[in-house]
């Protein structure tokens, strides 16, 4: 049922798109069959056929009786009149009547079976229960169904609402979801076009009729526009025929505009009259005895279309006098071809006016098209001509489609389909046609041919027979595939003669055709076919056709067909699996160029018959050439926006189909088609065109086998109205410039130029007329001739000395005399005494080029006193005065011609010549025309050609030829009537002088002049050189040497192979070679490999390996026919030395390969980290191959610095040196043999490996810097990597510093730096450091200048000031015991070295009070070095932390150490320590030395001023024993600090120590 459903309630949201489901139409029919349902429409009607109440909601009627909501449900439940539910109805589209009774009566049918079958099923329905519980349920789903049909309402207006958010992102241009489509209705019916379209933001649409845009106010109640839900309408009431029209639909939005076409066509239903309509005939009509009169008013114009289109021809036609009831006889013809109505054509007749409608224009439809009124009076026509456009190309420059598809010579399982080729070729010309076929009955479409064919005829076979097809054609170039063209009329594949048995009844509209036969006689073998003929041949294909065996009631005969190479014997079938039906078959797949004979055999089940006669040889190609390309194009003035056409027909074409013709505003260079279907006549008239521009045409013929060259281009026409005009004469117009060429007592002779216009043929001849003139009044006209004169040149007779005389000339061609000229000058009749020549006539002009022209004379009749010796030529500008005449020739030439040269391009010329004898030069002849110095386009010239056997001859070729024109051939510009040294042939447009016996006598200047045109013509000058060279190429030519395109060469194989060898240009099937050495033949043997490939022209001979006895000369001699050649290599001395030596290299490379080898040999590389990998490739290794490496003779055991993946064998080396050096060695061997690689890495080999290294350290390198120290400047730089082998050379102002103690270079780690010590302002300037790689070497530089010279040289100061504070400043250098523990009544002695300049003040501290000497603690400091610090006897008072404090200028200083007191047995002994460098106790002499284990060690804590914060070391001092010091490291330490508790804290024991 879906398929009833209205094309514009489709896919649109207010249509249930869930009755269009399979699973909903289930579920519904499930739920129809077992319940009833009452259905709640209110605007059910009651169906005319059942009493069904029907629920109708057409989109238009639920807009204007429906009560529910905008959006609401519509529903198409069908219901009894007991309201129970039967069925579903689907609306029929009530738009166009002709569509809804095209299914109305199985629809109602079926509605109708379906209404009475659930009728009788309710019957049957049991329990009220039942039904309420399924009621129940039912409303349930029903519920269920609204719910879920209301959420998802609910989703899609809340992804509408998102999309309205989201504007930017979804903005897209107007889309045609549905588009309008063309309708055929009645006259006074409605009709409706619908389109559905889509896009964001909405678009806008517009209605057009035939591109008018429809306004509905304008025309009231005629057109209803709607527009709701995206769906947007055109309703159009009560159609009339102007109705009938192309109508368009536009949407647009800010995104882009959209189009959409259909057509409506209004036409009238049979049998039905409208009042306002001629009522229809009931009996006799007295209209005899009436004459009428018949006008055509309101009248079509020329109509121009384009293809798709629908286009009406209309024209109101008035008789009187009118009769209510009289009809005329309305006919309607395309170029003299009377129209039926068709689906493409459809007529109409209203009455008063008569139209004929184009529903689907096709280029088939360009045509004059003539209206045909007729009564009983006589008839009356009015022609228009219709042209028709292409349609748009789907593809960008793919061509037009084809037209006229038709279908020839149909038989059984064979047609022939024709067509005519597209004027228009996309601008790359057409690569071939594609056919295709439809079966009638059937939508799809199958192509027939896999390759295009260029001839616009294709044989189908493999049809079925009986059935019906139609086909179409498509055009194929570069670009693509052209549209389709228009489909032939449907044919049937059957055998003719049941066709003509049949013809009259018609066949059913699916093409199936009942094929009826005589009884078949069984078991006769059928007798041989008859009449076997080529009906068709072509490069592609080769059609035969045959009549079957005279035998009647044969048993379903068919066919095989065979072929035969010419020249053999061999027959071959070509239909082997499958015989044909038809006497038709067409052959594909024959070689091109060859010959072939065919014969064809007749089989039935009893047999295979004996074959034809065979058929003559015939050779594979087109039989049919392409058309010449047509002559002289003339553009006449018509109207002012057409104009007349005419051109010369092609000559010589067979089959021609007709004319294109092209049309070009001059300048534009543009070319548009005047006619896209070709015209037969030479005769066209181009309308279309703009008023006041200029054109140009040009004009190709086209038949079968394609389109021709186009014509030359016409002279240009402006495009206006012709006035007046007239007919040009047929005969000529009169001639002109009468003059006297000789004059003597009683005769003149005379001479004029030829008419402008000779009337369309050829001049016969000329009539004199004179009359004489008496005291200046001319008597009577008399006839000086009667019989015509064919020069242009006359002796009057029979005149009367010294009296005077006029004279006039007429011209005659076959039409006939033309009107005389005027008369000339009058002349007087007395004999010339002159002794000077007269003047020269009848000048002629040919060859006219940019540069240069040819100028022909005749002698003055008037010779003179003496003979003619010699003329002069003058020239000037046509508009320059009489003064300007110059002279061409400085001396007199014999010869009556003369090619004049260096004229200036596009200037116009006047000529003239004059004759001299020895008396002087006599008077100058006319002047001829004025000529313009311009290549005409088109220009051809003379060629000389040379035959395969060496004859000469000269071709000329003319392009402007007309149906009379002639070749006329000359020499030295006298016409050649001698045929013995000379014979002329022309063909077509092709005129060729062959040269008999060619010598010194032929040398001279031949020239080539072409009849009726405008002035075509050429020379060409055979001197004694041109002689020689053409005489060479003729031998040549004759005995004719093989082209090589390589002499015979040598190069050689794998394996050592050597191979000779050499490529000719091009050899037949029967050429050979003789291969050569020494003068001795070489044959095919172990030795020799000879090979000949005669397709490509290669030669070789191959030889396993050189010997010393295969020294000397190689030849190759080639014959080809009478051609031959031959090519020599000589192998001797040093170059057969050197190829053996290369031979037998190749020879064990080879061998060597097959084993572990290498692909590439040892080398190195340096990576970025300046590591050396030596590597290697090698190549055919297995798992048993072995890769040993050896250096200077000695294995390299493996480590990770080896390695091997993907075939490469490495070794790294990671920091390489000078004991690096050396040869390294790789040797790969297995079972299969052994390959062994070398690199020297010694000497030059190893300078050049650093010389790498050093350019990546180099590289590497940075920037030079700046920085200073407390001595001085420092200029440094880092590398990546440092070698000791590296070379360093620093410059200053560009050269090599010389080191010194003050300025020193050196490295630290990767830092290479420049020391200047003590710098001073000279030492400023451009600093460098050169790295040395041997090769150009890398350079950095530093400026150490201004400013940053400044910033250096002041920190320097600073820091070399804070090095001075820091060495200078005061401090403790021997150090103290952290803890000194003694007895009581012992004496201590501490002794510590004390430095600084100025000399330090000394402070002793005990409990951070300053302590002074006395007799029990004496302080003292000897030499400003040696501060002693003693107790004389030591008691517990004694005890405590002492601090000794040291002071200077540059800073302060301090050391702690804290004495224990003990009580003991008291001694008067005293206890002195002091303490080496590393801070130990230094023992006496005589301590005991197990009693030497202790030491001890002080914690100094450090004072310095703020200032000081970089650590210098100390200057290490000796005490009076000459004892080491410690040196302390300075730390700057908070002068608040205390002490850490967890210091080293070591307990001397007086017990072990030695008193002093």
């Amino acid at each position: 049922m879906s398929g009833s459903i209205p094309f514009y309630q489709k896919h649109h949201r207010h249509y249930d798109r869930g009755y269009r489901s399979r699973e909903t139409e289930s579920k519904v029919s499930q739920y129809q069959a077992s319940s009833r349902y009452a259905a709640g429409s209110s605007t059910s009607a009651t169906s005319r056929s059942t009493g069904l109440k029907v629920s109708s909601h057409s989109g238009l009627e639920a807009s204007r009786l429906s009560p529910m909501p905008k959006r609401a449900k519509p529903t198409y439940l069908a219901v009894d009149k007991e309201n129970q539910i039967i069925g579903y109805v689907v609306p029929i589209f009530r738009g166009s009547q002709e569509f809804a009774t095209g299914f109305s009566n199985t629809e109602e049918a079926r509605v109708r079976d379906t209404a009475a079958y659930m009728a009788r099923r309710d019957m049957f329905t049991s329990g009220l229960e039942m039904e309420r519980s399924e009621l129940i349920s039912r409303k349930e789903a029903m519920r269920e169904s609204a719910e879920r049909i209301s959420l998802n309402k609910r989703i899609h207006e809340h992804e509408e609402h998102f999309k309205r958010m989201n504007e930017d992102s979804l903005m897209h241009p107007p889309e045609f979801v549905i588009k309008p489509r063309s309708h055929t209705v009645w006259e006074k019916q409605c009709v409706r076009l619908h389109c559905t379209v889509s896009g964001w933001p909405d678009p806008r649409v517009i209605w057009y009729k035939n591109n008018v845009a429809i306004d509905p106010l304008a025309n009231a109640g005629k057109y209803k526009l709607e527009s709701r839900y995206n769906v947007h309408s055109l309703e159009i009431n009560r159609c009339d025929f102007d109705d009938t029209a192309q109508y368009r639909v536009s949407a647009m939005n800010s995104k882009g505009e959209l189009s959409a076409f259909a057509s409506v066509v209004v036409k009238r239903f049979k049998g039905e009259f409208d009042e306002s309509l001629p009522a229809p005939r009931h009996g006799p009509v007295s209209e005899y005895g009436i004459t009428f009169q018949t006008h055509i008013v309101d009248k079509f114009g020329v109509s121009f279309g384009r293809e798709g289109e629908t286009m009406s021809l209309g024209c109101t036609v008035i008789i009187y006098p009118a009769l209510h009831r009289y009809q005329p006889e309305i006919q309607w013809y395309r170029d003299d071809v009377l129209l039926s109505p068709s689906k493409w054509n459809h007529m109409h007749w209203s009455g008063d006016r008569a139209t004929l409608t184009l529903t689907h224009l096709n280029k088939e439809d360009e045509g004059l098209y003539t209206l045909r009124v007729t009564t009983k009076s006589g008839y009356e026509t009015y022609s228009a001509y219709v042209f028709v456009r292409d349609a748009d190309a789907e593809v960008e420059g793919a061509p037009g489609a084809p037209l006229d598809v038709r279908c020839l010579d149909a038989n059984k399982d064979y047609i022939i389909v024709t067509w005519k080729q597209p004027a228009i070729d996309g601008g790359n010309s057409i690569l071939g046609y594609f056919v295709d076929r439809c079966e009638v009955g059937t939508t799809h479409w199958i192509q027939c041919n896999d390759t295009p064919v260029k001839f616009a005829r294709f044989p189908v076979t493999g049809l079925v027979e009986g059935r019906s097809y139609t086909f179409r054609v498509r055009a194929v170039n570069k670009s693509g595939m052209s549209r389709p063209s228009r489909v032939s009329e449907p044919v049937a594949a059957m055998d003719p003669a049941d066709r003509a048995r049949m013809r009259g009844t018609s066949a059913p509209w699916t093409g199936q055709i009942i094929v009826t036969e005589e009884e078949p006689a069984e078991g006769i073998v059928p007798g041989r076919p008859l009449d076997l003929q080529i009906t068709e041949a072509t490069k592609n294909y080769v059609v035969l056709s045959w009549k079957p065996p005279g035998e009647k009631g044969l048993e379903g005969v068919m066919y095989y067909v065979e072929k035969c190479v010419s020249g053999t014997d061999t027959w071959q079938r070509v239909n082997t699996e499958i015989p044909v039906k038809s006497p038709r078959f067409a052959l594909f797949d024959l070689a091109e160029g060859k010959s072939y004979s065919f014969r064809v055999r007749c089989c039935n089940s009893a047999g295979v018959g004996e074959p034809s006669d065979p058929t003559e040889a015939t050779t594979v190609g087109d039989k049919l050439d392409i058309p010449s390309a047509p002559g002289k194009v003339i553009p006449t003035r018509n109207t002012d926006t057409s104009v007349v056409v005419s051109w010369e027909a092609s000559r010589d074409a067979k089959e021609l189909v007709g004319y294109y013709i092209e049309g070009s505003v001059v300048g534009s260079n543009v070319w548009e088609p005047c006619n896209n279907k070709p015209v037969n006549a030479t005769r066209f008239i181009c309308h279309g065109l703009v008023t006041g521009e200029k054109y140009v045409f040009k004009v190709r013929a086209v038949n079968a086998a394609g389109l021709s060259q186009f014509s030359q281009e016409s002279e240009p026409v402006e495009v206006k109205a012709a006035i007046g005009g007239g007919i040009p004469h047929a005969s000529p117009t009169p001639p002109y410039g009468i003059t006297v060429l000789e004059c003597v007592r009683d005769a003149m002779v005379l001479a004029w130029k030829q008419p402008t216009f000779i009337g369309g043929a050829d001049i016969t001849g000329y009539f004199v007329d004179y009359r004489e003139v008496i005291d200046g009044v001319p008597g009577k006209w008399h006839e000086a001739n009667i019989r015509p004169v064919s020069e242009r040149a006359y002796r009057v007779s029979d005149l009367k000395e010294n009296r005077k005389y006029q004279f006039q000339v007429r011209a005659a061609n076959i039409a006939g005399v033309g009107i005389p000229s005027l008369p000339s000058d009058t002349f007087l009749c007395e004999e010339w005494t002159i002794a000077v020549p007269g003047p020269p006539y009848d000048l002629q002009i040919r060859e006219v080029r940019s540069d240069s022209l040819v100028l022909l004379w005749k002698p003055p009749v008037y010779q003179g006193r003496d003979p003619v010796n010699g003329f002069y030529v003058d020239i000037k500008e046509a508009d320059a005065p009489e003064e300007a005449w110059r002279g061409v020739n400085n001396k007199a030439t014999e010869k009556m011609y003369l090619k004049i040269k260096n004229l200036k391009e596009g200037e116009t010329f006047l000529f003239r010549v004059r004759a001299q004898n020895k008396a002087g030069v006599g008077k100058a002849s006319d002047v001829s025309e004025p000529v313009p110095a311009v290549t005409k386009p088109g220009t051809k010239e003379i060629v000389v050609d040379v035959d395969d056997d060496g004859i000469i001859s000269l071709n000329f070729e003319c392009c402007d030829m007309t149906p009379d024109s002639k070749f006329v051939w000359s020499k030295n510009y006298e016409e050649i009537t001698d045929s013995s040294r000379l014979t002329m042939e022309t063909k077509g447009n092709k005129s060729k002088a062959v040269f008999n016996r060619i010598g010194e006598e032929d040398i001279g200047v031949y020239s080539c002049l072409v009849t009726h045109t405008d002035g075509a013509s050429s020379s060409y000058t055979l001197s004694e050189e041109e002689l020689k060279r053409l005489l060479e190429i003729s031998h040549d030519h004759k005995f004719p040497i093989i082209p090589l395109k390589s002499e015979l060469a040598v190069e050689l194989l794998e394996k050592g192979k050597v191979r000779f060898w050499l490529q000719a240009a091009q050899m037949s099937a029967n050429s050979k070679v003789d291969y050569v050495f020494n003068d001795n033949l070489l044959s095919q043997g172990e030795k020799y490999k000879m090979n000949f490939d005669k397709n490509t022209g290669v030669i070789e001979m191959v030889m396993e390996s050189l010997t010393p006895a295969d020294e000397g000369t190689f030849t190759f001699q080639l014959h080809d026919g009478k051609a031959t050649n031959q090519s020599s290599l000589v192998l001797i001395g040093d170059v057969f030395k050197e190829l053996q030596k290369e031979s037998e290299f190749q020879r064990k490379e080879w061998f060597r390969k097959q084993g572990p080898h290498f692909i590439e040999y040892l080398g190195y590389e340096v990576t970025p980290e300046c590591c050396v990998v030596l590597k290697c490739k090698v190549g055919n290794m297995k798992k048993e191959t072995s890769a040993l490496w050896y250096k200077d003779g000695r294995e390299i055991k493996a480590d990770e610095h080896l390695g091997f993946t993907e075939g490469v064998l490495k070794l790294e080396i990671a920091q390489i040196s000078k004991k690096d050096s050396g040869v390294y060695e790789v040797v790969l061997k297995d079972d299969r043999g052994k390959d062994t690689s070398t690199l020297n890495l010694t000497d030059q080999g190893f300078k050049d490996l650093m010389n790498e290294v050093f350019s990546f350290i180099a590289n590497s390198s940075t920037p030079l810097k700046i920085t200073s120290t407390d001595e001085g400047i420092r200029l440094y730089t880092f590398v990546s990597y440092y070698n000791d082998l590296l070379q360093v050379t620093w410059h200053y102002k560009d050269s090599a510093i010389a080191f010194s103690d003050r300025i020193k270079s050196g490295v630290v780690g990767e830092q290479l730096w420049l020391q200047i010590t003590e710098p001073t302002e000279k030492d400023m300037g451009k600093y460098a450091i050169e790295f040395n790689d041997g090769k150009g070497g890398l350079r950095r530089t530093v400026e150490l200048s201004g400013q940053a010279f400044d910033d250096a040289f002041a920190e320097f100061n600073r820091l070399k000031a804070a090095a001075i504070a820091e060495r200078n400043r005061a401090r403790v250098a021997g150090g103290l015991p952290d803890v000194v523990t003694i007895q009581e009544g012992k004496a201590l002695n501490l002794t510590c070295n004390i430095s600084g300049d100025p000399v330090p003040e000394v402070t002793w501290l005990k409990n951070d009070r300053e302590i002074t000497s006395d007799d029990h603690c004496i302080l003292k400091f000897a030499s400003g070095k040696f501060a002693s610090f003693t107790i004389t006897a030591v008691n517990t008072s004694d005890s405590g932390k002492y601090s000794i404090l040291v002071k200077n200028k540059y800073g302060t200083e301090s050391g702690d150490f804290t004495l224990e007191v003990t009580e003991g047995t008291p001694d008067l002994g005293v206890t002195s320590y002091s303490t080496d460098a590393e801070g130990n106790v230094v023992f006496g002499p005589n301590t005991p030395k197990e009693k030497m284990k202790t030491t001890v060690t002080g914690t100094k804590m450090q004072k310095q001023k703020e200032s000081v914060t970089k650590t210098f070391p100390v200057e290490k001092v000796e005490d009076n024993e000459a004892s080491k010091s410690k040196e302390f490291e300075v730390q700057k330490v908070d002068a608040a600090a205390e002490p850490k508790a967890s210091d080293s804290e070591q307990t001397v024991d007086a017990k072990g120590l030695n008193c002093l």
